[in-house]
C-alpha cells in the first residue's frame, strides 16, 4: 500500500482557502444574528480552512417564513418552468464542477480523484434528470361510478425541512433539493456543520435561478439548527439522511406533529461470495462494494464480507492483495485513492473501534490497524484499509456501523445459514452477493432483507433507481421518480358529479 503526501500541499490554490461563507435566507446572505461562527476544519491536515454562521433558531425561523411565503407562487408555478429553473441550475453547475469538488474534497477528505469529482459531476446529472420529471407528477382517472368523474392529482407539501451529513453532502444535498423543488415544495436544507462549505458553494449558484426563498439554506450543529428546523410547526415535510440514532430523533419529532418523514439511515451490509467466486475481480468487487475509495465512509458499505470456508484463506489473500495496490494520502493529490476521515471525532471513533478489534480474542489484522503517530499521514486523519479475520458475526466490529475502512472476514458453510448471519442486524440498506450461479446469486438477492442487493457489481446508486432501506436503515426512497412522488408530493382524490343521477 503507498502512502503519500503533497510536498508543502503544493496543489493548494488560492480557491482552496475558502474563508468566511454565509447562509442564505430569504434569497439574502447572512450571519447569525449572535454573530456566532463554526470554523471549518480541513481533515488533509487539521488546518482550519473557513467559517460558517452558527445558526439557531432565529434563523430557522426566518428561514421557514421565507420558504412558506415562496411557497404561494412556487407551488402554482407551471411544473414545465420549475423543470427549466432546475436545468437551468445544472448547466450553471457543469463548469464549476472542479472547483466545488476540490472543495469537497478540502472539507471532508474524499479524494478528488476517485471521489468528489464524481461527485460533482452527479450534481450536474441529479439537476438533468429530476428537472426532465418535472411535468411526471400525473394523477389517474378511476372508473368508480358512471354518475362522477374520479380523478387523482399529485400536489406538493409545502415547506420540506432537509437536514443532510458529511460524507457526500453534494450529492445527497441534490437529491433532496432537486425532487422536492420540480414537485413544487420550498425548502430549508441544514448543511452538516463539518462539511458546509461545497453545498453553501451550490447554493450560490442555486440562487441565481430560483425565486427569493425557494431554497434556503443555514448551517449549524444539529442540536441547535436541527433541533429548530425538525420541531418547526411550518415545516410540512422531514427528509433526513445520517445516522439511525439521530434518524430516531427526526421521527420522534415528525410524529409528535404528524409530520411526514423520509430517513435514509445507516447500514452494516453483508457481502456474500460463493465458492466459485474466487477471483480476482470479485475481490476487487468486494473492495469496491466495501466503499474503502471513500474511507468506508457510505451508509452502504459492504463492511461484513462473508467468504465460504472452501475459498476464505485464498480469498483473503486476493483481497489483501487489491488493498495493497491502493494509496492512501492528500485528498487533493492526483494520486491519491483514498483521503482522509472527516474529523478528529471521527478519527478516533475509526481508531477505538480498530483497537476493540485488536483486543477480540481470536482476531486477527490480515492487513492495516490503528494509524502511524509519525510520518506522512500523521499530519491529517489518515487510516488505512484494515482487514480483520477470526471475527465472530456478532462482535462490535461486526455488528455495529464504523463508517471507516475497516472490513470483517467471516467464513461460511452453509448456504441457510450465511443468509442468517448476514440478516442479523436491525440495519437493512444493502447487500452483495458474488457467484457465477445465477439461481444461488438470485436465490440470496431475494432472501437478504436489504432494500438494495447487487449481484455480482460492488458500484454506487444509480439516478432511476428506487433506493431506500428496511428496518431500521430508513423509510422512503430517493433517486429516482418514484421517489420523488412518494416523498415530495400527496395524492388528492377529487369527485366530480356529472349531474345525471
Amino acid at each position: 500500500m503507498t502512502i503519500t503526501r503533497s510536498q508543502e500541499h503544493t496543489n493548494m490554490t488560492t480557491e482552496d482557502t475558502p474563508g468566511t461563507e454565509l447562509m442564505l435566507v430569504g434569497g439574502d446572505w447572512i450571519a447569525a444574528a449572535d454573530d456566532r461562527w463554526i470554523d471549518v476544519e480541513s481533515p488533509r491536515d487539521g488546518s482550519i480552512i473557513g467559517r460558517v454562521p452558527r445558526g439557531s433558531t432565529t434563523e430557522v425561523e426566518q428561514a421557514v417564513s421565507a420558504a412558506a411565503t415562496a411557497y404561494k407562487s412556487w407551488s402554482t408555478l407551471p411544473p414545465r418552468e420549475r423543470g427549466e429553473a432546475i436545468r437551468l441550475i445544472a448547466a450553471a453547475v457543469e463548469p464549476e464542477i472542479e472547483r466545488i469538488a476540490r472543495l469537497a474534497s478540502l472539507e471532508n477528505g474524499n479524494a478528488l480523484r476517485t471521489q468528489s469529482r464524481g461527485e460533482a459531476r452527479f450534481v450536474v446529472d441529479c439537476f438533468r434528470y429530476f428537472g426532465g420529471l418535472a411535468q411526471e407528477a400525473k394523477g389517474e382517472t378511476i372508473p368508480l361510478n358512471p354518475g362522477v368523474l374520479d380523478y387523482t392529482r399529485r400536489e406538493p407539501l409545502g415547506v420540506v425541512g432537509a437536514i443532510v451529513p458529511w460524507n457526500a453532502p453534494l450529492m445527497l444535498s441534490t437529491l433532496k433539493i432537486s425532487p422536492a423543488l420540480v414537485a413544487g415544495n420550498t425548502m430549508v436544507l441544514k448543511v452538516a456543520e463539518d462539511a458546509p462549505l461545497a453545498v453553501l458553494a451550490l447554493a450560490r449558484i442555486c440562487q441565481k435561478f430560483l425565486p427569493a426563498g425557494v431554497l434556503n439554506v443555514v448551517s449549524g450543529y444539529g442540536e441547535e439548527a436541527g433541533e429548530a428546523l425538525i420541531n418547526h410547526p411550518g415545516v410540512a415535510k422531514l427528509s433526513f439522511t445520517g445516522s439511525t440514532a439521530v434518524g430516531r430523533r427526526v421521527m420522534q419529532a415528525g410524529a409528535e406533529r404528524i409530520t411526514p418523514v423520509s430517513l435514509e439511515l445507516g447500514g452494516k451490509s453483508p457481502q456474500i461470495v460463493f465458492p466459485d467466486a474466487d477471483a480476482d475481480w470479485v475481490a476487487r468487487g468486494v473492495m469496491a462494494g466495501m466503499r474503502f475509495f471513500r474511507q468506508g465512509q457510505s451508509c452502504t458499505a459492504g463492511s461484513r464480507v462473508f467468504v465460504h470456508e472452501r475459498i476464505y484463506d485464498s480469498f483473503v489473500a486476493r483481497l489483501v492483495e487489491s488493498l495493497r495496490t491502493v494509496t492512501v494520502g492528500d485528498p487533493l493529490d492526483e494520486s491519491s485513492d483514498i483521503g482522509a476521515l472527516v474529523s478528529a471525532t471521527q478519527y478516533q471513533r475509526v481508531c477505538n473501534y480498530i483497537e476493540d478489534g485488536m483486543n477480540q480474542d481470536g482476531a486477527q489484522l490480515a492487513l492495516g490497524g490503528l494509524p502511524p503517530s509519525e510520518g506522512p499521514l500523521a499530519e491529517g486523519y489518515y487510516v488505512e484499509p484494515t482487514v480483520f479475520t477470526g471475527v465472530d458475526n456478532t462482535w462490535r466490529i461486526a455488528s455495529e456501523e464504523i463508517f471507516g475502512p475497516v472490513v470483517c472476514v467471516i467464513p461460511w458453510r452453509d448456504e441457510a445459514d450465511v443468509v442468517r448471519m448476514a440478516n442479523d442486524t436491525h440495519y437493512g440498506l444493502a447487500g452483495f452477493v458474488w457467484t457465477n450461479d445465477l439461481g444461488a446469486g438470485l436465490r440470496t438477492a431475494h432472501a437478504l432483507e436489504a432494500g438494495w442487493v447487487q449481484v455480482n457489481q460492488g458500484g454506487g446508486q444509480v439516478l432511476g433507481q428506487s433506493y431506500g432501506g428496511f428496518k431500521q436503515s430508513g423509510i422512503g426512497r430517493e433517486f429516482s421518480l418514484e421517489g420523488m412522488l412518494e416523498s415530495y408530493t400527496a395524492r388528492k382524490h377529487v369527485s366530480v358529479g356529472l349531474g345525471n343521477n
